[in-house]
């Protein structure tokens, strides 16, 4: 199931692109060239992941946790810079590589839970386990060295995401003592973040009054819940969603739930959820079997980093929140969120493996017989 269940997840999201692609035709474009690339992803996803959970187990992820993360850091840095970054609509997030844009956060997504989960359980760890220094290193110092590139991207989704995924891995090996101020501290932090750049204002008041300007900073989410209104219970049908005329901006990206929600309506979209939620659950089996402290932190974070983004972006196109750009895990275009998704389940299985590898075998049940007597 825990293979099985983002199957089905990335097969939707290659019907809902390929239901998007159709309208090239009409202008002349490729209608199988995005559906085709996406299929590539998913291929080289399930390989991936298929490598990962064959060739990683905790020792080598946990040898090797410091490299990885320094790698995906300085590939979030590297996005800043002038000629190496790829700027779009005023935002820095991707890196130029043959073939494809390749975005660095999914691989600091990727990386993140495996370094966290080697130093909350080091040796520092157990010493050190309920003063403030252990929030400080490493949940703090992690957050502040991811926080500083993603906020200069600008990347606000991505730097709660990434505080959301140290946060949870903390309170679980060290406990709510000192986070629970840190979401306070960060709750501000996000208000101050919001009020001084004037374009998140724009998309604040965008997300509160969405009518106030329809026609400029509100169209999108006035798009996306029209694209709701018109799916209804059961949807229009594939390929007849008013969406594919190019209503809605990034149908196959930040909004294909919308879009789905148009065709599919709300029994497509509530079986999505469905289906990240059975998810969920089975990979919870995963983390309450883990055997050490290291994997099931592991398990834990890996997990977040799959669930949190799902709710950002659902939440973001149902107008639960303000957008923030975040793709929808296993189901939105693109191909760096689809090959890291898939690593992560990759990780998860290895971890599985190694949960029942370790798991003691019942003792036979001892039958005690009375001797009897030896009658001659």
């Amino acid at each position: 199931m825990e293979i099985i269940i983002p199957l089905i997840l990335s097969g939707c999201g290659l019907v809902m692109i390929s239901s998007l692609s159709l309208r090239n035709s009409m202008a002349g474009g490729n209608p199988y060239a995005a559906p085709l690339k996406q299929f590539q992803f998913i291929g080289l996803g399930i390989t991936l992941m298929a490598l990962c959970a064959i060739g990683l187990n905790s020792e080598k992820l946990r040898r090797n946790s410091g490299k990885l993360f320094f790698l995906s850091w300085i590939l979030l840095l590297l996005t800043l810079v002038p000629g190496i970054g790829v700027n779009i609509n005023g935002a820095r997030r991707w890196l130029n590589l043959p073939g494809f844009r390749f975005q660095p956060l999914e691989l600091v997504l990727f990386t993140l839970p495996i370094f966290m989960a080697d130093r909350l359980t080091d040796e520092y760890s157990l010493t050190n386990r309920g003063n403030f220094q252990s929030f400080i290193r490493p949940t703090l110092i992690v957050i502040s060295m991811l926080g500083f590139p993603l906020m200069l991207q600008p990347n606000l989704g991505g730097t709660i995401i990434v505080t959301a995924v140290c946060f949870v891995m903390h309170i679980e090996r060290r406990g709510w003592k000192y986070p629970s101020w840190g979401v306070i501290l960060g709750a501000a932090a996000v208000v101050v973040a919001i009020m001084l750049a004037p374009y998140r204002m724009r998309r604040f008041n965008a997300f509160w009054d969405p009518w106030a300007d329809p026609t400029n900073t509100g169209f999108q989410i006035i798009q996306g819940l029209v694209a709701f209104a018109n799916g209804g219970l059961t949807g229009v049908g594939i390929g007849r969603g008013f969406q594919d005329e190019r209503y809605l901006p990034e149908t196959d990206t930040d909004y294909i739930f919308p879009a789905i929600g148009e065709e599919f309506g709300l029994v497509g979209t509530m079986f999505l959820v469905i289906l990240y939620a059975l998810w969920t659950w089975r990979v919870y089996y995963i983390y309450r079997d883990a055997k050490t402290p290291f994997t099931k932190v592991l398990a834990l974070g890996l997990t977040a980093s799959v669930v949190f983004p799902m709710f950002v972006n659902v939440a973001g196109v149902t107008k639960l929140m303000p957008l923030t750009g975040i793709p929808m895990p296993f189901i939105s275009a693109g191909g760096s969120s689809m090959l890291f998704m898939w690593a992560k389940v990759g990780v998860l299985m290895s971890i599985k493996s190694e949960n029942k590898r370790d798991k003691p075998k019942p003792k036979k049940k001892q039958q005690q017989q009375e001797e009897l007597p030896n009658e001659e």
